[in-house]
């Protein structure tokens, strides 16, 4: 069966690899029909230098298919059943799983993906309590979008920042996968949302979206900006995940008591700051790394009901790296698929 196979850096070359057995008891055999690209896809194809593997190792971070077989014991499934899969290996008995949050596990074996295989391979099995039904009326490439580019914003949003209806927030970089999620999610409970672009034909998708206030962060200081149509007060929470060079930026953007939720540093992993601004202005600081599998199923019913994300193009297997130079080149405006 084909799998898209990291063999270096930006090495990545389709192979065949074998298929694997038939699931054991309590697992699944899950069939991949569509990849959603992340930016860990890109950091993974740079080649990172904290991401201990082995390589070839099949990338993939976060990916929807349909059941192909069950294994013995298995209950919530059966085959022909659409769904989408957890992206750590997880080990189901600790603590923090236990209590459902997933994402603090302490016997983590990786990320798919990024330190062992991840989801580019037409077969793959997993276990039953990694895998999440997709409801009716959601399609594989929206379903693909669940785990990291919805499950994402979820976690970070309700569980860390306690974002509250009426509260106004500033999404970083509106465009990407999950600055539109984020946008959809907030104006979903009547936030006032101002946003950050590159561009301003994004930053009319970004209006489109729902976003109040639009701010072309390559004419303008966003913290400036913020300020002023704030009049000074700043907003209730940030969503960051831009790094370094928003980092300082974004703290002058909240008001006193404000929340910034981070869960990326893709400007720059090292920055500095201001002690006395946050402990004077009371700031709370949440990080947030991945999500629970809890998330990618309100993120999913979500879906169902109609918050579908927004995707910017869809490619064959055979042309992935079309979808890799979008992304990195930071031409997309939402999430791009990669279809098997």
């Amino acid at each position: 069966m084909r799998s898209l196979q990291l063999f270096g850096d930006r090495d990545l070359r389709i192979t065949e690899i074998d298929v694997p057995p038939q699931p054991a008891a309590g697992e699944v055999q899950v069939r991949v029909k569509a990849l959603a690209l992340n930016y860990l896809d890109v950091w993974g194809f740079r080649g990172m230098a904290f991401a201990k593997r082995k390589m070839p190792q099949a990338v993939g971070v976060e990916a929807s298919g349909e059941i192909a077989a069950v294994g013995e014991g298995v209950t919530r499934f059966k085959v022909g059943d659409p769904v989408t899969m957890y992206g750590a290996e997880t080990c189901g008995h600790c603590k923090a799983c236990r209590e459902g949050r997933d994402n603090l596990c302490e016997n983590v074996a990786g990320i798919m993906g990024f330190h062992i295989d991840g989801f580019a391979r037409e077969l793959i099995n997993r276990p039953e309590r990694l895998v999440i039904p997709v409801p009716k009326g959601v399609t594989f490439e929206q379903a693909a979008c669940a785990p990291i580019g919805f499950g994402t914003v979820q976690h970070m949003l309700f569980d860390n920042a306690k974002l509250e209806p009426g509260e106004s927030i500033l999404i970083h970089a509106g465009g990407s996968g999950i600055g539109t999620a984020a946008i959809k999610m907030a104006k979903a409970i009547g936030c006032t949302v101002y946003t950050t672009v590159g561009d301003d034909e994004k930053g009319e998708k970004a209006k489109a979206l729902g976003a109040d206030y639009v701010i072309n962060y390559r004419k303008e200081r966003f913290e400036g900006e913020v300020r002023q149509l704030t009049k000074r007060k700043g907003v209730d929470v940030v969503f960051e995940h831009v790094g370094a060079e928003t980092w300082n930026g974004s703290l002058l953007c909240l008001k006193r008591g404000g929340r910034l939720v981070t869960c990326g540093s893709t400007s720059g992993v090292s920055t500095t700051m201001n002690l006395m601004q946050l402990f004077q202005q009371q700031y709370r600081i949440f990080g947030s790394f991945g999500c629970r599998i809890e998330n990618i199923a309100q993120s999913l019913d979500k879906m169902a009901k109609g918050m579908t994300p927004v995707i910017d193009s869809v490619f064959p297997l055979d042309e992935f790296q079309k979808g890799l130079e979008r992304l990195e080149g930071r031409k997309v405006f939402g999430k791009v698929i990669v279809t098997f």
